[in-house]
Order: C-alpha cells, then structure tokens, then sequence
C-alpha cells in the first residue's frame, strides 16, 4: 500500500484497530496482531525496530474496517485468513505480571 496517499484519517482510524496495553501510551504504541511492538510516529518506516504498515485483511474497499496496522515485517494473509508474524513483542526473561521495559520485538 502506498504510504504516501493516505489521508491522515485514515491512518489514525488504523492506528486504532491497534492493540493497547496498560504499559504503553496507546497515543504512541501499540500491538499489532501478531504482538509486535509498533509507535505510531513511525508509520511507513521500515528501517525501525517500531515501524508499521497498513494491511488488508478483507477484499474489498480500503476502509477502516478492512484494514489493519502490522508492524513493517509482518503481514496479513487474506486467502488464509491470518497474520504472518516474523516479529513479536520479546520477553524474555520479564515474569509474567511485570511489563518488559522498555518495550521490545523480537523474531517469531
């Protein structure tokens, strides 16, 4: 999807279908599908350990509803009706009730 085109609305009602978490400002990070990290000022990077593109998780016309925020190396299968996850949020060695600070991917 051309990054470049899309109206900022648009973006922002995306941003939105983004997973929120009490330990993040939802205003500037959020999880995708797949439990990847993502902050929202860096839409359209793809040289960052945050950055996040639109997918289409629906044929059909580009709206809100269809669409979804993955981070940059992760992806949505329509066909197969699921998310391909090469990066996730990385706990390693975070217990369980605590929250990894501050946040971080890692390959699936």
């Amino acid at each position: 999807m051309n990054t470049n085109a899309l109206a900022p609305q648009l973006i922002e009602a995306v941003w939105a279908h983004g997973r929120t978490l009490p330990e993040a400002d939802p205003a500037h990070l959020r999880q995708d599908a797949c439990g990847a990290w993502m902050r929202r000022e860096q839409f359209g990077r793809e040289d960052s350990d945050f950055g996040w593109k639109i997918e289409s998780i629906a044929a059909g016309a580009q709206t809100p509803e269809n669409l979804r925020p993955f981070h940059w190396r992760n992806g949505y299968d329509i066909a197969e009706g699921a998310p391909h996850c090469r990066v996730r949020a990385d706990r390693a060695g975070v217990p369980a009730e605590k929250y990894a600070r501050p946040p971080r991917n890692c390959p699936a």
